[in-house]
């Protein structure tokens, strides 16, 4: 099914809610609108709302728009129980030369997206949001991810899903990482294409 902004917020909420689709088709826009929905119209204590954000900077490299932090896109996003790490999310494809930088990058960012996976796990929270869940799933465990989030009560997050990201030597890397988004829109009540 295909998310609009006639859509409700208020329906997500009790529920996990998984948007995918090609870069720059507004799914961390989306996201940041659903918790300024919980913030300023449910008036949710922020602090109940945990955001894991994956995503790289925005950035354009090589003609891509990619990237872009929920905070770019709703400023009170920061009150929330936001949990990070140290540095940057690195574009995989897009920062690699070859086979062996791709997996350096990979190995990476799964190192940042496991550590803050597994601190949600330990200390949950009602909401769960995630922006830019495809970084974790190049190298992570699905088990892992569908673990946290079962820990919430409303879990709303993101993924890319499509072509415009590519390079010579990522086709299998590619192939997982489509695989692994498929898998999950199977095990994650709503679903919605953006495009």
């Amino acid at each position: 099914m295909k998310f609009n902004s006639s859509l409700r917020y208020e329906d997500f909420i009790g529920h996990q809610t998984f948007l995918y689709g090609e870069t720059n088709t507004k799914k961390t826009y989306y996201t940041a609108k659903f918790i300024q929905f919980l913030i300023e119209s449910r008036h949710l204590d922020p602090k109940e709302i945990s955001i894991l954000d994956f995503a790289p900077p925005q950035s354009i490299i090589k003609q891509v728009k990619i990237g872009g932090k929920i905070k770019e896109f709703y400023k009170d996003s920061i009150k929330c129980n936001n949990l990070f790490f140290k540095g940057e999310i690195i574009p995989p494809r897009l920062k690699a030369k070859n086979i062996k930088e791709l997996y350096d990058n990979a190995c990476k960012n799964f190192k940042k997206t496991y550590s803050i996976l597994n601190l949600f796990i330990e200390n949950p929270t009602s909401v769960l949001i995630i922006n830019d869940i495809s970084i974790y799933l190049h190298i992570g465990n699905k088990n892992l991810l569908l673990e946290a989030i079962e820990k919430s009560n409303t879990f709303f997050g993101n993924s890319y899903y499509g072509s415009s990201i590519k390079s010579d030597f990522a086709t299998l890397f590619s192939l997982r990482e489509k695989r692994l988004v498929e898998y999950l829109m199977k095990k994650v009540e709503f679903c919605y294409f953006t495009e």
